[in-house]
């Protein structure tokens, strides 16, 4: 049944300029020269057919040129179990990448690959077309930097986003669907940030996420991903996991 559109605030872009400190975690990573497979699963502790998805998606962890986010919407937090990685923000994600469809989809678990709906997981495209924007992302301290270049029949603008994931995260859910049940999460997303344009400069960047106050801190990954700024449709994407 279709949910009321909520009203929430959008995102902005969290670009920032920084200096590494001393001793501090360098590392870097490039792009595959072919499209990404963005994959977004919408899902929630509080319902009930979702955790088989949770365990698909754990199952693309690490795969080359899959890029897994797990964004977990906060409206069946009424029935009698709040989720603690729910987000007002992630729901409005949902809804808005709906309307770019022109749908009135949105439900949970729903899969979303490159922004497209993807109803036929477990299986997933393969990503054979050249890409055509190349991707770097390095990492100095505490800063993330993607620097993008433009390559033949990339769109006239380009947009994007960086996330914050998480893994091996575990909920002993004790109400509602799918109460005494324990769950098990992987690349949760606890921070999203827009990018309005992406253009030659170099984007400076830096994380923000506090370790989560239940279980403390988890394995993280920082993605970069480069859209369309008219479509939105993924065109590249990098992770960095040190």
């Amino acid at each position: 049944m279709p949910l009321p559109r909520p009203g929430l605030p959008l995102l902005i872009a969290g670009l920032v300029g920084a200096t590494p400190a001393a001793g501090q975690t360098a590392c870097a990573t490039r792009a595959a020269a072919a499209e990404p497979v963005v994959v977004e699963l919408y899902t929630s502790e509080g319902c009930s057919s979702c955790p088989p998805a949770d365990r698909w998606l754990s199952t693309l962890k690490g795969r080359d040129g899959v890029f897994p986010l797990a964004f977990h919407v906060d409206y069946w937090d009424r029935l009698g179990w709040t989720d603690r990685f729910a987000s007002p923000a992630w729901t409005r994600r949902q809804y808005d990448a709906a309307a770019r469809r022109r749908s009135a989809a949105v439900y949970t678990p729903q899969v979303l690959v490159n922004g497209a709906e993807h109803r036929r997981w477990p299986a997933l495209p393969t990503a054979s077309a050249p890409a055509v924007v190349a991707l770097s992302l390095q990492r100095d301290g505490e800063t993330y930097r993607a620097r993008v270049n433009r390559l033949p029949g990339a769109p006239a603008r380009l947009a994007g986003y960086w996330a914050v994931t998480e893994d091996a995260h575990v909920t002993r859910v004790r109400a509602g669907e799918n109460g005494g049940a324990t769950l098990h999460h992987d690349a949760v997303v606890r921070e999203l940030h827009a990018v309005a344009q992406v253009g030659d400069a170099p984007l400076a960047f830096m994380p923000r996420s506090e370790p989560d106050p239940v279980s403390g801190p988890k394995p993280r990954q920082v993605l970069f991903v480069v859209t369309d700024a008219d479509g939105g449709r993924p065109l590249q994407a990098a992770r960095l996991g040190c």
